[in-house]
């Protein structure tokens, strides 16, 4: 009886699935926001990723409410874990090889291709959010094979704070130079190279860096109280 009831609800997902493909409507898109997008995309920002260009130029001031989320995410951890009683520490229990050998050798390699992400961010898919989580990822091997090692809680507050006051600055120049928030007031240069798409790297930047310590600072304060 369990094994029809089981594909019985398989069926019915499967169906409301196809269901709900088959409403999406693919190839040629259906509004003229997203041919503007499509088109002229690359001829107002400079940036080849699309995506890009909608989440950093269109909608910036959508990616500066995520960040401040992320943001008051984080400050809140840390009000609650501050009410904890920080535990006593013991020994620390030492890594296995495979460990403590890992977090030596890709730790570098890790915030390499991590800036690499958000620096090439509006020329390949990627950008902040995700480079800032790949740097993130480098610091939790550090704290799971290199256990005695920490990060500068001082050296993250002010990267972090750097991050979003660069991004807020960028934002209210394009405010006195063009009129609106966040307008692209750097010149584009040329399409599929590093210098280009004007403010959108920059801010690319200041996301990964801001992102990448929100998140390692959050790592730290979860293992801190584990």
């Amino acid at each position: 009886m369990r094994k029809i009831v089981s594909i019985l609800l398989l069926a019915i997902v499967a169906v409301g699935i196809g269901l709900s493909l088959a409403k999406i409507p693919f190839g040629t898109p259906k509004t003229k926001i997203g041919r503007h997008y499509i088109n002229e995309g690359v001829k107002e920002t400079g940036a080849t990723n699309t995506v890009t260009s909608v989440v950093v130029s269109y909608r910036g001031f959508d990616t500066l409410g995520e960040v401040t989320v992320l943001f008051i995410a984080a400050i809140g951890l840390g009000a609650v874990l501050s009410n904890i009683g920080k535990k006593t520490a013991g020994k620390i229990q030492p890594a296995s090889m495979v460990l403590s050998t890992g977090c030596r050798v890709l730790f570098p390699l890790i915030l390499v291709f991590g800036s690499y992400i958000f620096i090439h961010g509006h020329l390949t898919p990627g950008g902040g959010f995700q480079g800032g989580a790949i740097i993130a990822s480098g610091f939790l091997l550090i704290y799971l094979g290199c256990r005695e090692r920490r990060i500068s809680q001082k050296a993250s507050k002010v990267t972090e704070s750097l991050g979003g006051l660069v991004f807020v600055v960028i934002g209210l120049l394009g405010l006195v130079f063009g009129g609106y928030f966040l307008l692209n007031f750097l010149p584009k240069g040329t399409s599929n190279t590093l210098f280009s798409a004007g403010i959108i790297p920059i801010i690319y930047i200041a996301i990964g860096f801001k992102v990448g310590s929100e998140l390692a600072g959050i790592i730290d304060n979860l293992i801190e109280e584990s």
